[in-house]
């Protein structure tokens, strides 16, 4: 689609507000441009505009970011300090990304094409809200306080492999990487809050990597005409504020209570894309 300062900067917006919290920001990027008869902006645009969010959290957890960062590369260097908590934090993050990068490259033409399709975003948005619900189901008959639970500190290889399989989920629109990575987090034993840091934590690479592998065809549409530099300014600095504001607002939200808001916003929203798609509304 061709694509004007307004359109980025309303796309860009949406972007960084639904990029973290567990709404799917894939989902909105596709339905609500369609809405407006704008046309799908493409996986490409999209996964550019999260590089907007991914400075959002290098600016939000910068000391943590530059920490884990100091501890890895120290590692490498000095055999004592490949034992630190930092340190193992830092590889188990590293490989947590290994399940999303695998599967993102070897599907990559058909989550760009078929997998954007408006019932499997309806399917995805309903399949990790009744996950959560569940989830919140559960630790609610154990009596699990918002605020108990496993650092990420504490979570092994295999604990982190394991949640970087369920933020592979996230490649398929509708899922939502913070909502199917939340889910895996605090299926791990880490409280809501928790599970939500590491989320953003974990994101990085994968984020980082499908921004930069994407970023060619972007700039091939500002070559064509059909994208301003201006208007992809525009949507990554719209991304970022907007981004930057929705992790203040998760993390505190989170500190005291559970996921259900956003388990019937997922569920209200499955329905209306469903109604929507079967009424023809939007394709």
């Amino acid at each position: 689609m061709e694509m004007n300062i307004l359109q980025a900067a309303t796309l860009g917006l949406v972007q960084g507000l639904t990029e973290f919290i567990p709404v799917s920001s894939t989902a909105h990027l596709r339905i609500i441009p369609a809405l407006l008869g704008w046309g799908d902006p493409g996986a490409a645009f999209s996964a550019v505009i999260q590089l907007g969010t991914l400075v959002a959290v290098f600016v939000y957890f910068g000391r943590d970011i530059l920490r884990l960062i100091r501890a890895a590369l120290g590692s490498l260097v000095d055999r004592e300090a490949r034992r630190s908590p930092d340190a193992l934090l830092a590889w188990r993050i590293a490989a947590g990304n290994v399940p999303i990068v695998a599967l993102g490259l070897g599907f990559r033409h058909v989550i760009e094409t078929q997998a954007r399709g408006l019932y499997m975003i309806a399917t995805m948005l309903a399949l990790v809200a009744l996950g959560l619900a569940a989830l919140e189901w559960r630790l609610h008959r154990a009596g699990t306080l918002p605020t108990q639970g496993r650092a990420m500190a504490s979570l092994s290889l295999w604990e982190v492999l394991g949640v970087g399989i369920w933020q592979a989920l996230a490649l398929l629109p509708g899922a939502s990487r913070s909502g199917s990575t939340l889910l895996g987090g605090m299926l791990a034993g880490m409280s809501r809050a928790e599970a939500a840091r590491f989320s953003f934590l974990l994101g990085i690479p994968a984020i980082f990597g499908s921004g930069l592998l994407e970023l060619a065809p972007v700039l091939e549409g500002v070559r064509s005409g059909q994208l301003t530099y201006a208007a992809l300014v525009i949507g990554l600095l719209t991304a970022l504020l907007s981004g930057y504001a929705s992790i203040e607002l998760l993390l505190r939200f989170l500190r005291t209570r559970t996921t259900l808001v956003f388990v019937a916003y997922r569920l209200g929203l499955a329905a209306v894309v469903l109604a929507l798609a079967l009424g023809g509304a939007i394709r």
